[in-house]
């Protein structure tokens, strides 16, 4: 715990000390690691014994855990998406993504469960997915939510409608 707090500063979140605490042990464990499979343990007698140290850490392997899941998810995402699109709707999505992120990611898991229900027949095209995203914007819309873009003003009336302050400064 001393260790966290060493590194944990009120304004740092969990991506700094993740930098500064996690990822050094891992380069360390990794390196004694291939340093072992070349059969260089020439002067570095204690390197297993620090990576053992360093993966055996609770921090670290749930770190691990958490890293290798998330990129598996993400291999799972681009195989199905790779053998549901066309390259052009791929494109389209991309930049999709470089503008709003959130829409591509509710369009991608859209796409992903028409995908694994089987109600995709053939490879969505570029216009298929244009009136996707059409659809799941008028779906939007009628919702309400995700804020679509709508400012509301509302104006009280009758308090302090004078003006002639203004100009008497």
């Amino acid at each position: 715990m001393q260790i966290l707090k060493k590194y944990a500063s009120p304004r740092a979140g969990i991506k700094s000390w993740t930098k500064q605490l996690i990822f050094p042990q891992i380069r360390k464990g990794r390196l004694a690691q291939l340093q072992q499979q070349q059969g260089g343990a020439s002067g570095g007698g204690s390197g297993g014994e620090e990576q053992k140290q360093y993966f055996t850490s609770p921090v670290c392997q749930s770190f691990i855990l958490t890293h290798n899941r998330r990129q598996q998810e993400n291999e799972a995402r681009t195989s199905i998406l790779s053998q549901v699109l066309t390259p052009e709707a791929a494109d389209r999505l991309g930049r999709i993504r470089l503008v709003k992120e959130s829409r591509a990611t509710d369009v991608e898991n859209r796409l992903i469960m028409l995908a694994r229900s089987g109600q995709l027949r053939s490879k969505v095209t570029e216009d298929q997915l244009k009136e996707l995203l059409g659809a799941m914007a008028e779906n939007e819309e009628k919702s309400g939510s995700g804020g679509g873009g709508r400012i509301v003003v509302n104006r009280r009336k009758g308090w302090d409608d004078d003006d002639d302050d203004l100009l008497n400064l």
